[in-house]
C-alpha cells in the first residue's frame, strides 16, 4: 500500500538508491521511461519526484544528457532523518514558504554572539504556512555577505541546496529545542496569538568544523506538533 504523496514515495525510493550507492555520484539515473516501468506511475509522478530531488540537492538535470546524481552527502544522510517539512508533505499537508526579507547585517547588531561571526552576515527570514495558516518562522543568518541576491531562489530551493550552490557543503549540525514566549513581532509575522511556542536552533558546519549557518525556527506547536523520524 502507498502512502503520502505518489510521487514523494518515488522521490523516497529514489533517494534510498542514491545514499545506498546504487546510483553513485556521477552516475545518471534511470531514464524517465524507465522509472515509469520500474515504479509503475505516470510521466508526471516521475519528474515531479526528481524535481524534488534536484531541489533537495541530490539530482541535477541537464538537456541532452540526463539526470545525473550530484551529492549524496545532504543532511538528511548525515542525521539519518527526514526534514520535517517533508514529513508534513508525506502526511498529504500542504506547506509553502513565503520570504519575508533578506538584509546584510553587522556582526555587532546580531541577538546572539558565536566566536566566527566576527563581520557582516545575511540574515534571510521567511514564514512556512501549513494548509495556508502560518507555521513556522524562520530567522536564517549566513556567513555570505556578498550573495543577498541568491537568497531570493529561496522561494523555490532548499535552504542546503542553495549553499551547496554557493560552495558550502554542510556536513554536520547541531540542534536545541526549547520552549519560547512569542515576542509580539513573531505574532505579527506568524499572523497568530498564541502565547507560546516551540524554537529550534540550528548550527550548521562545513567539513573543516566552520559555521555556514545560524539559524532559529519558531514552530507553533498547537497547529501541529513538530515530529522527527530517523532512519534504523
Amino acid at each position: 500500500m502507498r502512502s503520502g504523496i505518489l510521487y514523494q514515495d518515488v522521490a523516497a525510493a529514489m533517494k534510498k538508491d542514491i545514499l545506498s550507492d546504487r546510483y553513485p555520484v556521477g552516475s545518471l539515473v534511470p531514464t524517465e521511461n524507465e522509472l515509469v516501468e520500474q515504479y509503475q506511475v505516470s510521466k508526471i509522478t516521475v519528474r515531479k519526484a526528481e524535481e524534488l530531488l534536484v531541489e533537495e540537492g541530490y539530482l541535477e538535470k541537464r538537456s541532452g544528457i540526463g539526470t545525473r546524481v550530484i551529492s549524496n552527502n545532504l543532511f538528511n544522510k548525515l542525521s539519518k532523518a527526514d526534514s520535517f517539512t517533508s514529513i508534513l508533505g508525506k502526511e498529504g499537508k500542504d506547506v509553502t514558504k513565503r520570504i519575508i526579507d533578506i538584509t546584510t547585517m553587522d556582526a555587532t547588531d546580531l541577538p546572539f554572539e558565536h566566536e566566527e561571526i566576527r563581520h557582516r552576515v545575511t540574515r534571510v527570514r521567511r514564514v512556512y504556512s501549513l494548509d495556508g495558516q502560518p507555521y513556522i518562522l524562520f530567522t536564517h543568518y549566513l556567513l555570505f555577505t556578498d550573495q543577498a541576491e541568491a537568497f531570493k531562489a529561496l522561494d523555490t530551493k532548499s535552504l542546503y541546496r542553495l549553499l551547496r550552490d554557493l560552495g558550502a557543503e554542510v556536513d554536520t549540525f547541531k540542534d536545541s529545542f526549547e520552549a519560547v514566549a512569542l515576542t509580539p513581532l513573531q505574532q505579527s509575522l506568524l499572523d497568530s496569538d498564541q502565547q507560546l511556542a516551540i524554537q529550534r536552533v540550528r548550527k550548521s558546519f562545513d567539513r573543516q568544523n566552520h559555521l555556514v549557518e545560524y539559524s532559529k525556527a519558531v514552530y507553533l506547536t498547537a497547529l501541529e506538533p513538530y515530529q522527527i523520524n530517523f532512519e534504523v
